[in-house]
């Protein structure tokens, strides 16, 4: 069988192959079967982004997870790390989320948490892909005659929603500060204007208004620039934009630029190093980050490891190194000595709070990283086979790296959730980078393009 699982789950267009509902029968019985084990009952939480297909991709879900005797716990339009969350801390054998995170609204996905709120290892879902395949399994199903229920978890947005903010100290206000929150028409629509507001905070919410299909249209942080505008003809102190399922976010400092993920990471790393909380004083990026952030690091006097990309390798990472910071320049945080996986609600809680802690505008705090130009291209391709073994593009990339030595960078890898090939390059100028990926962005499209 084709491997189903990429870098963030399973995803696809909706309605066709993965994205179907028999196959959502068969993951949702494959991974009900393989967490539920021995024991006689065990509950699966299902939360959902805002698009169209998710009712009916939820639906086929559910009935797999009952025929094989597992309970389903529906936690309805919940951010990701909502569901991460619900999962943890009731008890429950596994959580499913049903999102294409910032991809449009015709595209979803299904991904899984454990029932420690972390995202599976490679081999967990190599164990689910076989479980989809196994005709045993269905056997198995007819024969029982107890199988699962369908329950409601109760006001889940409620819950996750005072999670978040027991994150920060009792006496935490943005009382006088200007938010403007870009939901993205997305899971975040109810859950972060409410939050933001409770602290206190002058709020202006945008793309609130999800109807199935405006997810991520013109908005969220894929598509920053309402946000900037809106930013700087309020005179807001902030801007904080998430993706569809509201595990990344971007932020717009005062003066309307593009705050990514990489400076979010190193205004956290200094905050937190300086308040003693930085444990073991390392941080976790990916091999995607800016070479910007590494030197950041570097001055700061921070252990820097670097993982794959995918947020679930940089907790991996986290773990076994020891630490509670990490992330990428995409926008997944995670703060490990609170959640188990990348949650945009509450990084920006944490940005507010170092804002204020500190006294200064988001600006100042984010000179402590110069990013280094940086241009990245997205090709269409039709395969996905190993980069070194194709005559011309490994050529191209050995080429552009040696002009550019210990002045930049080249980074070629496939996206783990598209068919794209993502080529990134960093160089001493805007123009030579962009030059160089140019250069390597045309003979991957005369090979592979689609």
């Amino acid at each position: 069988m084709k491997k189903l699982f990429g870098t963030d789950g399973i995803r696809g267009v909706a309605n066709e192959h993965p994205m179907t509902p028999e196959m959502a029968v068969k993951i949702g019985r494959a991974g009900a079967f393989l967490f539920k084990g021995d024991k006689s009952r065990t509950k699966i939480i299902i939360g959902k982004d805002t698009r169209i297909s998710g009712s009916m991709l939820e639906c086929a879900l559910v009935s797999g997870i009952c025929s094989v005797g597992a309970d389903a716990y529906r936690a309805e339009i919940l951010p990701t790390p909502g569901v991460a969350f619900m999962t943890s801390s009731t008890d429950a054998g596994a959580g499913i989320v049903i999102s294409a995170s910032h991809n449009p609204f015709y595209d979803n996905g299904i991904k899984f948490f454990n029932g420690n709120g972390c995202k599976l290892s490679d081999e967990m879902e190599g164990e689910i892909e076989k479980l989809i395949e196994d005709e045993n399994i269905i056997s198995r199903c007819r024969s029982i005659r107890e199988t699962g229920r369908v329950y409601e978890t109760g006001d889940a947005g409620n819950s996750y929603s005072d999670f978040l903010k027991q994150a920060l100290p009792g006496d935490c206000s943005f009382r006088g500060m200007k938010i403007i929150i870009d939901c993205s028409n997305g899971a975040t629509y109810r859950i972060a204007p409410a939050i933001f507001d409770t602290l206190g905070a002058d709020i202006e919410s945008l793309f609130i208004n999800p109807d199935g299909k405006n997810i991520n249209e013109n908005c969220g942080s894929q598509h920053p620039e309402t946000l900037v505008e809106k930013v700087l003809e309020k005179g807001a102190d902030l801007g904080l934009s998430f993706d569809g399922d509201g595990d990344r976010l971007l932020a717009v400092d005062e003066m309307g630029n593009v705050i990514s993920g990489d400076r979010i990471l190193a205004v956290c790393a200094k905050a937190m190093q300086q308040k003693g909380t930085l444990k073991n004083n390392i941080v976790v990026s990916t091999v995607m980050s800016n070479m910007g952030l590494m030197v950041a690091l570097k001055d700061l006097g921070i252990k820097h490891v670097m993982a794959d990309v995918g947020d679930r390798y940089v907790l991996e990472k986290m773990i076994a190194s020891g630490a509670v910071l990490g992330g990428e320049d995409s926008g997944h945080m995670i703060f490990l000595d609170y959640h188990t996986t990348g949650d945009g609600i509450l990084t920006g809680l944490r940005l507010l709070e170092i804002m204020r802690e500190e006294a200064k505008p988001l600006s100042e705090l984010c000179k402590v990283m110069t990013v280094f130009p940086q241009v990245l291209i997205n090709v269409n391709v039709k395969t996905k086979p190993d980069i070194e073994t194709v005559a011309g593009i490994n050529d191209a990339i050995r080429s552009a790296e040696a002009q550019l030595g210990e002045k930049g960078r080249v980074l070629v890898r496939y996206s783990g959730t598209e068919p794209l090939c993502r080529i990134m390059v960093e160089g001493p100028s805007q123009e030579e980078t962009h030059q160089y990926c140019r250069r390597i962005a045309d003979v991957v499209r005369e090979k592979l393009g689609a």
